[in-house]
């Protein structure tokens, strides 16, 4: 966060409130099933993932997993060129 408030010319305190806001509406939106697109950095959507068997690691019962919704995140080209190629070993 300081680098942002450094760059922007906010304060750290500022700067964590406007990136509060981004991500309550971007959970918003997903909430809401829409999907959310932050150009070139990428797209924010919910994926539904199907009722499941389970086990549980502490007892080693067979449990139901409910069906729900998940976020899923997409990157962008931009974010994608800016990570690179991962370097050989």
């Amino acid at each position: 966060m300081e680098a942002v408030a450094a760059e922007v010319g906010l304060t750290k305190k500022d700067v964590n409130n406007v990136v509060d806001a981004i991500t309550s509406a971007i959970a918003d939106s997903l909430a809401g099933g829409e999907e959310v697109t932050l150009v070139g950095f990428g797209t924010f959507q919910t994926q539904k993932r199907k009722a499941r068997q389970g086990v549980n690691p502490q007892t080693g019962d067979r449990i139901s997993i409910p069906a729900k919704n998940i976020p899923k995140f997409r990157p962008g080209r931009n974010l994608r060129e800016a990570l690179g190629p991962i370097p050989p070993p």
